[in-house]
C-alpha cells in the first residue's frame, strides 16, 4: 500500500474504526488512543498490507487492540465490579430515548456479541469479514449474531411491556 493508499484509508475508515471502538467501550479517550495506535499499526505494516484488505486489517487490528484494553481494565479494577453495576443500574423506561435503551441493551451483552453485532449491524460488514476481524468462524459469528438479536429482542420486548 503506498502513502496516498494509506491517506485514503484514514480519511474513509477513521470514523468507523472509532465509532466501533467507543461503541464497545464507552470512553472517548480510550477509544481515540485505540484508533491512533491502530492507524499506527497499519502505517508501521503499510508496505505488506494490500490496499484492498486495509480495511479489514485495520477492523482486526482496532478489535484486538480493544480486547487487550478491555482486559487489562478489568485486571486493574476487578471484572466482576463491571458486571454487578450493569446488573443493578435501574433504568426508568418511561424517561429514557430509545437510543438509550439500545445502548443499555447493548452493555448487557458479552464483549463478543456486542462486537460482532456492531460490526454486521452498525458498520455493515458480511460475516466473513467479520471472521477474519474476531477471529471466529462464519458459524460462530452467526450464532453470536442470533443470540445477541434474541437478547435484544428480548430486551426491548420488555420495554414496549412497560410502556
Amino acid at each position: 500500500m503506498k502513502t496516498k493508499e494509506y491517506n485514503i484509508i484514514v480519511d474513509k475508515h477513521a470514523d468507523g474504526v472509532y465509532r466501533f471502538i467507543l461503541s464497545n467501550i464507552k470512553d472517548e479517550f480510550k477509544a481515540q488512543d485505540i484508533v491512533q495506535d491502530s492507524f499506527e499499526k497499519l502505517w508501521i505494516n503499510h508496505e505488506s498490507v494490500e490496499f484492498e484488505k486495509a480495511k479489514s486489517f485495520l477492523f482486526k487490528i482496532a478489535y484486538n487492540r480493544m480486547i487487550d484494553v478491555i482486559r487489562h481494565d478489568k485486571r486493574m479494577t476487578g471484572s466482576d465490579e463491571i458486571t454487578t453495576r450493569q446488573q443493578d443500574e435501574v433504568v426508568d423506561y418511561k424517561q429514557v430515548e430509545l437510543r438509550e435503551i439500545i445502548s443499555n441493551a447493548l452493555e448487557k451483552l458479552s464483549e463478543i456479541q456486542r462486537s460482532v453485532v456492531l460490526l454486521r449491524d452498525y458498520e455493515g460488514y458480511s460475516y466473513e469479514e467479520i471472521a477474519k476481524i474476531t477471529d471466529l468462524t462464519e458459524s460462530q459469528v452467526k450464532v453470536y449474531i442470533f443470540r445477541a438479536r434474541q437478547h435484544l429482542k428480548n430486551f426491548i420486548g420488555k420495554f414496549e411491556e412497560v410502556i
